[in-house]
This record gives structure tokens, sequence and C-alpha cells, in this order.
């Protein structure tokens, strides 16, 4: 499947086999402070920055109805954030991910996005599309 929006995201993750956990990782663009007058300019023009991750929360795909669901319950958070980068958590045996592994996966995931490590994830902007990050 080819996924271009987040609610193909939603229902591929509700047509597997085995229980999945939606990770979320809300982040906004930022530009560090150190940075020179060229990546000040190239910022200012949409390129470059760093993502900040602002929150995360784990969802099952059947108990989230939409995009413009998840973009109204963050926004109603009040963190100001630009982009959600997703992944999943599989269960096993019929079983959803435990609790103690979803929260586990989750800092794991806040600490990749840190540190550049967004392999495996995918990024949406705020009108659900997803992205490519270079």
């Amino acid at each position: 499947m080819n996924i271009t929006h987040f609610d193909d995201l939603l229902q591929a993750a509700r047509a597997q086999d085995q229980a999945q956990r939606l990770l979320l990782v809300f982040v906004r663009v930022e530009l560090p402070e150190d940075a020179s007058p060229q990546q000040r300019q190239g910022f200012e023009a949409g390129q470059g920055g760093t993502l900040a991750p602002v929150m995360c929360v784990d969802k099952d795909p059947h108990a989230l109805a939409s995009f413009a669901a998840l973009v109204a319950e963050a926004d109603g958070l009040g963190a100001p954030w630009g982009m959600v980068l997703a992944g999943a958590l599989s269960g096993q045996h019929m079983q959803a991910p435990s609790e103690s592994a979803v929260q586990a996966a989750l800092e794991r995931l806040v600490q990749r996005v840190q540190q550049g490590a967004l392999e495996g994830l995918i990024p949406f902007e705020r009108s659900g599309d997803a992205v490519a990050i270079a």
C-alpha cells in the first residue's frame, strides 16, 4: 500500500492481522541558536532546521477516526507543532502490545527523533499529507 496521507496509514494499520498501536511524535521545526547566516537564510526560505519533539502519544488505529480527529485532539493540548512522525508497534499472539512495551517504544522514538534517526518513520504535515525529509 502506498501511504500518501495519514488516513492511508490508519487503513493499513487496521488491516493488519496483529493488533497495532500507532506511535506518534509531534514536532516543531526549529533553527539552532548557533546557526550560520546561510542556515538562517535557508530556514527562512523553508529549508533546513532541526526537529524538536513537543509531545508524543500512542493510538489504537481502530479508536482514531481520522487525521482530522488527531489534529483536533493535539491542538487542544496547546503545544504548537508543525509535523507528526508516525511509527507502529505490533502486538503478538492476537494481543495488543503491553502498556510498558508501548511506553518504552515511545521513549526510544523520541530519542531517535532528537538524534535525527528517522528511518522507518513516516512524517506527515498538518494537512495529513506524507512528506519526505531530506
